[in-house]
């Protein structure tokens, strides 16, 4: 699907126009000089030659078609347009400067909203590590985060309402930036009270004959074709049930004896009664997972949050060695 449109100002064109034809200098004169009520005083406070201020102030009252001032052996003061005008435009100028450091903040990352979609646990692992970290380190973004289907997530990155995505998989997507971050060994979960449950680490052939339980939501579509991938061959097919749950009662329902399922290893920091952890011994059972995102998306609080993860994942390794 093509990327939509940017939204574009939604000032009329002649408004748009007068601002483009805007010169900010002569305001900020008239706006010092209102303050000091001397254009001497003006030109040493903006330091420049008084004769610069009076002809800029000048120069715009003639453009604006008003005196805004009276000149006198008293130095200057307001007429009552000129009063009028002030009035009406510091509360416009504060908000502008208001606007410049809000902006200036969000690109210093000390505000601004992070949307980060997700398919796993943030139960434990790198993802929850790198969520609290962050989040530690920049206290004044909020970090959105949303639950979803990998297309549906890589749509939302592609038209910029999700700033990034963390998926398994290090695979190219079309249109967007990827970075391969950290590993987990995939388990499967199980009842404590399985056969199975007490061994130290099992394998696929061991679960030909196991009834497998998956969400009909997201992950479960990709948890099935896993499953089949690495335990169907020309003579078995895993039975499969599709069930009406996320993804943690999915976990009680499997505390429960109702089947088993595989999970990442970042499950295994959740505590649910009766439930078992077991991690598969192949090397395929190691799955990848990458950041993903637009190439186009400006926000400085992703930018930031890559970086993170970065170095991060440069230290996790680091540790491990």
């Amino acid at each position: 699907m093509p990327d939509e449109e940017v939204p574009r100002t939604g000032l009329p064109i002649e408004d748009f126009e007068d601002i483009a034809d805007l010169n900010c200098r002569p305001l900020k004169y008239v706006l010092v000089a209102a303050h000091a009520m001397s254009i001497r005083r003006a030109a040493e406070m903006l330091e420049v030659e008084p004769s610069s201020v009076s002809r800029a102030i000048r120069n715009f009252e003639d453009r604006i078609g008003v005196a805004l001032f009276e000149r006198g052996s008293f130095g200057v003061r307001l007429t009552d347009a000129g009063r009028e005008f002030v009035e009406q435009t510091v509360p416009a100028v504060q908000q502008i400067y208001r606007a410049i450091q809000h902006a200036g903040a969000a690109g210093r990352v000390e505000t601004g909203v992070l949307r980060v979609g997700v398919i796993t646990t943030l139960a434990g692992g790198f993802l929850r590590e790198l969520v609290e970290k962050y989040e530690a380190a920049y206290p004044g973004v909020r970090v959105d985060i949303r639950d979803g289907a990998r297309q549906d997530h890589i749509h939302n990155i592609r038209t910029h309402t999700l700033d990034v995505a963390f998926f398994t998989g290090n695979g190219d997507v079309a249109g967007c930036d990827t970075l391969e971050l950290w590993r987990e060994r995939v388990h499967i979960a199980m009842p404590r009270s399985h056969r199975l449950s007490d061994r130290r680490q099992i394998d696929w052939p061991e679960l030909r004959d196991e009834l497998f339980i998956v969400s009909r939501r997201e992950p479960g579509t990709e948890v099935r074709a896993y499953i089949v991938r690495r335990i169907a061959d020309y003579s078995t097919y895993p039975l499969i049930e599709s069930c009406a749950a996320h993804q943690e009662t999915l976990m009680h329902m499997v505390a429960l004896g109702k089947g088993i399922t595989p999970v990442s290893e970042a499950w295994t920091d959740m505590n649910i009664r009766d439930l078992k952890l077991v991690p598969l011994s192949a090397a395929a059972d190691i799955v990848p997972f990458s950041a993903v995102w637009s190439p186009k998306n400006d926000n400085p609080s992703r930018r930031r949050l890559i970086s993170f993860a970065h170095d991060l994942a440069k230290k996790s390794d680091t540790d491990r060695k």
